[in-house]
């Protein structure tokens, strides 16, 4: 059984680091050889910390445009091309998705860049909720098409992990070696 991350699961993920902003600016911080492209939405700030430690910790690089300081104060075509390019550049992209996600003019976007630039095989879905059961961040139906992080047990190990989850096969790679 698999379960989706919560929003407390990222902010005990947190809890070792001295501020929020200080890991989403050292994320972005050198923009080149970032093998991770992180997607969210803006109003999701709070837990990119959480995820960036998660990802980090299994292996990744992980950009995030929080912070960085080519983006222009107002989003205008510059951002446009400095995000694809980061995103063609990456060799993974991870999809940060909530609720708030649905609102956001970029994720949709980004995610069809990733699609389009890295396939789908090298894109994955971080979905979370409140509970680990909810499902409402999933009301766009493309996102039914992607793998998914999620917490669970690979068959024939004892130990429950991070998973990168193919729910349409019932298969399951351990994310750090999805993120290699």
């Amino acid at each position: 059984m698999v379960q989706f991350t919560t929003f407390n699961d990222l902010k005990r993920f947190n809890t070792n680091l001295q501020s929020n902003s200080q890991a989403i600016l050292k994320a972005s911080r050198t923009k080149s050889h970032k093998d991770t492209f992180l997607s969210h939405s803006s109003k999701d700030a709070e837990y990119l910390p959480g995820v960036i430690k998660l990802l980090e910790n299994h292996g990744a690089s992980v950009y995030c445009d929080l912070g960085d300081d080519r983006m222009p104060e107002t989003p205008n075509p510059e951002t446009a091309l400095i995000i694809k390019n980061q995103i063609k550049e990456s060799r993974k992209l991870v999809v940060f998705v909530t609720t708030n996600s649905k609102d956001s003019k970029w994720v949709p976007w980004e995610l069809g860049i990733g699609d389009a630039s890295l396939s789908m095989s090298n894109v994955a879905l971080l979905p979370a909720a409140t509970t680990s059961y909810e499902q409402s961040w999933a009301k766009q139906e493309y996102l039914g098409i992607y793998r998914h992080i999620v917490w669970g047990k690979m068959q024939g190990d004892t130990r429950e992990s991070w998973l990168v989850y193919n729910y349409h096969d019932n298969t399951a790679t351990k994310l750090s070696d999805w993120l290699r």
